[in-house]
């Protein structure tokens, strides 16, 4: 099942009915309230979440989707307005999985939703690693600097994952992106630069293990 939140009814019954013939099934919503109310009777497979929503905004929902247990491992893919960049970078540092910009196609928003369900769908082996002050158990979804709990979002988690198990290699930004969103992401290379930036932020000094190489991109000492 797959939950459109979409408060235009002529795109949400257009995403519903490419969504169901794709062999999808799916439901629409065009405010957070109804929403909310079929969360509590059915969780979705992936959510396809409208950035502009009368009352609750599409962040905002986000936000409270990642916050709770029961919902923060559901993916979302946001929708934006064209060029909106800044609502990008807000979705994807909030936890969104991908976006997509409106107006678009829906050949190309079912790629993007199969391409988020595979990459849920592996079967990533937990384990824990540890770099310098660094420790991450994927089991347990943490992360923890010389034994301080940090707090991560889903994304800056996934991209210190990546730079943990790739210890000394330099990861350029178009492979962190394919990496962390699972996509290109073509002339958005600084997301990227933001997410790290935040992460060595929250790191603190084990921050400074992330390294940047001029004209390549990021590596994990």
């Amino acid at each position: 099942m797959i939950f459109c939140l979409e408060d235009d009814s002529s795109i949400r019954d257009l995403v519903v009915y490419a969504l169901t013939t794709a062999g999808f099934q799916a439901k629409g919503f065009p405010d957070s309230r109804p929403f909310w109310q079929a969360m509590e009777d059915e969780k979705p497979e992936l959510i396809i979440l409208d950035i502009m929503l009368p009352g609750e905004d599409g962040i905002t929902v986000l936000r409270k989707l990642r916050t709770r247990p029961s919902t923060a491992g559901i993916p979302v893919i946001m929708a934006t307005a064209k060029g909106a960049e800044y609502d990008r970078v807000i979705g994807l540092d909030s936890g969104a999985d991908d976006y997509l910009c409106k107006p678009f196609g829906m050949m190309e928003m079912i790629s993007r939703i199969k391409a988020v369900l595979r990459r849920y769908a592996k079967d990533d082996r937990k384990s824990v690693l540890t770099r310098g002050k660094l420790k991450l158990d994927d089991s347990r979804h943490t992360v923890t600097s010389d034994g301080r709990e940090i707090t991560l979002t889903l994304k800056e988690y996934e991209l210190l994952k990546v730079f943990m198990e790739n210890p000394g290699i330099v990861m350029t930004r178009d492979r962190l992106l394919k990496a962390v969103w699972d996509t290109g992401f073509a002339g958005e290379s600084r997301t990227v630069d933001v997410h790290v930036g935040t992460l060595r932020t929250k790191l603190g000094e084990a921050g400074e293990q992330i390294t940047t190489v001029r004209g390549v991109g990021y590596r994990l000492e």
